[in-house]
């Protein structure tokens, strides 16, 4: 019962860092490509890759913990969902070239943020 209570305040944190940086990130590239969506994935991605790493290695962090912040926060912060939606949206209007490029950064760019994100915890 507490793992699932981590996970929804976690969850909450995860929905409103996702709406501040997303937003940031619009307001600071503008609107040409989903710039919000791709930078909570690639940040997203990261982070993960690192707790995930750091949490399995460490025991600084509960289990439970680090399940709130997996399954909660980066649930609610990761927009996986939105990026689909936004691809097929871009491909519906015509928009080829963009699809691609969002297809392809959000894949290779997040990849990297996982791997980036492992190798520094184990540096730790």
């Amino acid at each position: 019962m507490v793992q699932i209570l981590y996970i929804g305040i976690f969850g909450a944190f995860g929905c409103i860092s996702r709406y501040l940086v997303s937003g940031w990130v619009y307001n600071w590239l503008g609107r040409s490509l989903p710039f919000g969506t791709m930078a909570v994935n690639i940040l997203g991605s990261l982070l993960l890759g690192f707790l995930m790493e750091w949490g399995l290695r460490s025991s600084l962090m509960s289990p439970e913990i680090r399940m709130g912040i997996a399954t909660g926060f980066m649930g609610g912060f990761t927009t996986f969902s939105t990026f689909s939606y936004e691809t097929v949206r871009l491909l519906e209007e015509g928009s080829l070239f963009q699809a691609g490029a969002n297809i392809l950064l959000n894949v290779f760019i997040c990849l990297a943020g996982a791997l980036v994100g492992i190798y520094l915890a184990r540096q730790m």
